[in-house]
């Protein structure tokens, strides 16, 4: 059985969301033991509200304290050592839950997350990886916001642990790896982006070359990419972009008595593509390059999008992400030392 531990009161919605995703859970992976993490009462409360209660598969484990979303990351980390999302990344840490899930506060998650369960050996940082949807599937792109300032060794770290979690996720033997850059040859970008460049060319990956922006959505790619900075504006303009999309389509079809009526026979289509795109069906990032697996759900999450969060959470403990990257590091460096 595989066990999951919940931040039960992270996120803008608490356990209003929490709750009701963990039983929807239960039901569909009947593998997996879940973990509420938080104050009892209000857990307590709400499962009752949905005539559900406590089992040997879904258990509440208490915490006092809620980091708030607002909340300085510092302040969360030596003030609140009982809340609920640090008390669910110690139990990570002991070893009683294979991966931690919250919808909290991005820094504090990342703060608390990176102190107790610490680096693997060989990473200078953990980075935020999620997966995109494309043309042809969806891709994985990192690093998301972590890490504004990046060095390209660093860089390279990051499409090591890309590589080796979507082999270990998907399966794919060579996942196809590609550099975000402004253009695709060798003397455009900047110098951190030219020498990121160089070292993914010597390196073992399937390295594919530099991504532009248009090809993000594409499908070409498994990995990409780029610094937090980047990550994180690609990241927002593409989810701004999709509900300007929304909204417009939405507009156009209200425009008078015929647009309306084809909408009604569009419905089917705009349903298929309404899912499609759905960022809720994408939502679970990876704090990637820790000695456990900790899952960021967005914080605005529903109950489906936290669900799916809670799903990236199983997948990655099922298949053992950190353990891998851990012992591909280590042959990597044994190589390296023996090459020297």
């Amino acid at each position: 059985m595989t066990t999951i531990a919940l931040d039960a009161m992270g996120g803008d919605h608490g356990v209003a969301v929490t709750v009701p995703a963990a039983l929807a859970v239960l039901t569909r992976a009947p593998g997996v033991n879940l973990i509420l993490v938080g104050q009892r009462d209000p857990i307590s409360a709400e499962l009752n509200r949905r005539h559900a209660q406590e089992s040997p598969r879904l258990r509440v484990h208490p915490a006092s304290e809620v980091v708030g979303m607002d909340e300085p990351p510092a302040q969360a980390l030596r003030g609140k050592k009982d809340s609920s999302m640090r008390v669910a990344i110690d139990l990570v840490k002991q070893g009683t839950a294979q991966a931690a899930v919250s919808a909290g506060n991005t820094g504090a998650l990342m703060a608390t997350a990176r102190f107790v369960l610490k680096t693997l050996p060989g990473i200078d940082r953990p980075a935020i990886i999620t997966s995109l949807p494309t043309m042809r599937g969806h891709v994985h792109a990192l690093d998301l916001g972590a890490n504004v300032d990046c060095s390209p060794e660093q860089l390279l770290q990051f499409a090591i642990m890309g590589s080796i979690l979507v082999a270990a996720i998907e399966g794919k033997a060579r996942p196809r790896v590609g550099l975000l850059n402004v253009g695709e040859e060798d003397i455009k970008g900047n110098e951190v982006v030219k020498k990121t460049h160089e070292l993914l060319r010597a390196s073992a990956l399937n390295y594919c070359g530099y991504v532009e922006g248009d090809e993000i959505y594409t499908g070409d790619m498994d990995v990409i990419v780029c610094d937090g900075f980047v990550g994180n504006v690609m990241l927002k303009t593409s989810e701004g972009l999709a509900r300007m999309i929304t909204h417009f389509i939405k507009e156009e079809f209200k425009r008078n008595m015929l647009t309306k009526l084809a909408a009604l026979v569009s419905l089917p289509v705009l349903s298929a593509f309404r899912r499609r795109v759905d960022p809720r069906r994408y939502n679970g990032a990876t704090l990637i390059g820790l000695n456990g697996t900790v899952i960021k759900s967005h914080g605005g999450a529903d109950t489906l999008a936290f669900e799916n969060a809670v799903r990236v959470a199983i997948a990655e403990a099922n298949n053992q992400v950190p353990e891998r990257i851990g012992r591909e590091l280590a042959a990597m460096q044994a190589q390296a030392a023996v090459a020297s």
